[in-house]
């Protein structure tokens, strides 16, 4: 497997280019680092190399000043008078031929930025400033919404379409999360500005909030107008495995619907006991606070298709539509974060929901293991999957045997159990009870002895119903709750053989 030095060497020989950019400094940044970082998010991003010269020649910085270069670059790439609006990039350290280079990764942005009240654009290996050309910046605009749906202007959804109390409710989780946060200092309007929530659509020239807004902070009804298939199913599905155990239909706002992920997760999967160093954390909640916020994050809110999170024996495993930016298994040591909604992920890090973005997926990676025995998966692809495995200490009744009920009226066993000394199956008990008229699945429960409705009886109701020995009395409507089952004519003959 290429480590990252190796990728880095690889880069280099390849020279400067569209996602490629090499900046020589000692000992401080320069002004156009920070113009290359803005023509990177505003293109299609890309990486920069400190300490690399313009021929590829390694050059490194000098290692007192490494610490204070980063700090300068995180301070000014986070100041609105320096990019607007603000991004959150991280810089790491490199080795290369026994010199320390600066390595900086800039994804593609959902939103045009500005540099120094500048805008700036990327073609070849070079920055260009187009802010004064109202042809090129219209169309910037244009790709970026075209590209990233969560930028989509809904004129008709305004402050009035949202919920007051859930954005206050984020203003002070901001304020707490990031001391000295803006927000509470801000009116409603203003902090929807900021976030990017509320914009101008700069073809028609009006605003309103985006759909990132809506998906955020927006009432119910809102949210399904504009999304009629909005949902997160949560399933858990380990003995019915033919349906499920547990369901919770989420399609309410993103900020509620991760308290609920994690509330589903928290009700239906253990919490070992772990030390890290002295101090007890819970494995289960860090590794899922990830999953929840990426089934939220990273989906392509367009596509029809709903989001799952499906508890299964032994492990997780969640779906969502996306746009992929490659297909397979993703390596932790090769991974190249991307952004599917820029936005939506931005307002998860100020509330404190969602990690830097990569840092997430290491982190789930790194306890994934320890908690369930196994690396997590991430696959891409059309449908982005996770499966996380968990502690799984259950013990599961046996699939019941299919019933075949033969012309003569013989039921089929195990081969090791004695049909003399065999006790009266559930099947035959279903039979035996329907032949005294139709009865609904909870009267089926009680006329068997049974507290409840369990997996095995709907497993043999499943079963009965396959092989044409009951049927529905309301075929049409499987699932209505006035629906009974009776027996059929091969089952009445049966009954009575």
């Amino acid at each position: 497997m290429i480590s990252s030095s190796e990728k880095i060497l690889q880069l280099i020989k390849q020279g400067e280019g569209l996602e490629l950019e090499f900046k020589e400094a000692r000992t401080r940044l320069n002004r156009d680092v920070f113009e290359t970082a803005c023509a990177f998010m505003n293109r299609i991003g890309g990486t920069i190399l400190v300490g690399v010269s313009d021929k590829g020649e390694i050059k490194g910085i000098d290692p007192q000043h490494a610490a204070q270069m980063k700090k300068d670059f995180v301070t000014a790439i986070n100041n609105p008078q320096k990019i607007s609006p603000p991004a959150y990039l991280s810089v790491d350290e490199i080795l290369l031929e026994d010199k320390l280079v600066l390595r900086i990764y800039v994804p593609e942005s959902s939103q045009v930025h500005r540099c120094s009240g500048r805008i700036y654009d990327r073609n070849e290996d070079s920055d260009f400033d187009i802010t004064d050309h109202t042809n090129r910046v219209a169309t910037l605009y244009q790709r970026k919404q075209a590209i990233f749906s969560e930028n989509k202007v809904y004129p008709f959804a305004g402050l009035k379409d949202l919920r007051a109390d859930l954005i206050e409710k984020c203003r002070k989780m901001a304020g707490l999360w990031m001391p000295g946060h803006p927000w509470p200092q801000m009116n409603d309007l203003e902090m929807l500005q900021s976030a990017q929530l509320y914009q101008t659509d700069h073809e028609t020239g009006k605003s309103g909030a985006t759909l990132a807004g809506i998906l955020l902070l927006g009432q119910d009804n809102l949210i399904l107008s504009v999304l009629p298939f909005h949902k997160t199913d949560l399933i858990l599905r380990r003995i019915d495995l033919d349906r499920y155990d547990d369901r919770d239909i989420v399609s309410t706002n993103l900020i509620d619907s991760y308290d609920r992920i994690l509330a589903f997760v928290g009700k239906h999967l253990s919490d070992p006991f772990y030390l890290e160093g002295t101090n007890r954390m819970s494995l289960r909640d860090t590794i899922f606070r990830e999953v929840a916020s990426n089934i939220l994050i990273h989906r392509e809110y367009l596509n029809a298709f709903p989001a799952k999170l499906i508890i299964e024996r032994g492990q997780v495993k969640t779906e969502n539509a996306s746009k992929p930016h490659g297909f397979g298994v993703l390596q932790p040591e090769t991974f190249t974060p991307f952004p599917k909604n820029p936005v939506i992920a931005k307002f998860f890090r100020q509330i404190g929901r969602a990690d830097e973005l990569g840092s997430g997926m290491r982190k789930m990676m790194c306890y994934g293991k320890i908690y369930g025995g196994a690396d997590p998966e991430l696959i891409e692809d059309d449908i982005f999957k996770i499966i996380v495995r968990y502690p799984d200490t259950m013990t599961y009744p046996e699939r019941p045997a299919i019933v075949k009920i033969t012309d003569q009226a013989q039921v089929t066993t195990r081969p090791e159990s004695r049909p003399e000394s065999r006790p009266e199956s559930i099947a035959q008990k279903i039979l035996a009870a329907l032949k005294n008229g139709p009865l609904s699945k909870s009267q089926l429960a009680y006329a068997l002895g049974h507290k409840s409705i369990s997996g095995k009886l709907k497993l043999d109701i499943t079963q009965l119903l396959d092989n044409g020995i009951i049927e529905y009395t309301i075929p049409d409507k499987p699932k209505s709750r006035l629906q009974k089952y009776r027996l059929t004519e091969k089952g009445r003959k049966e009954k009575t053989a």
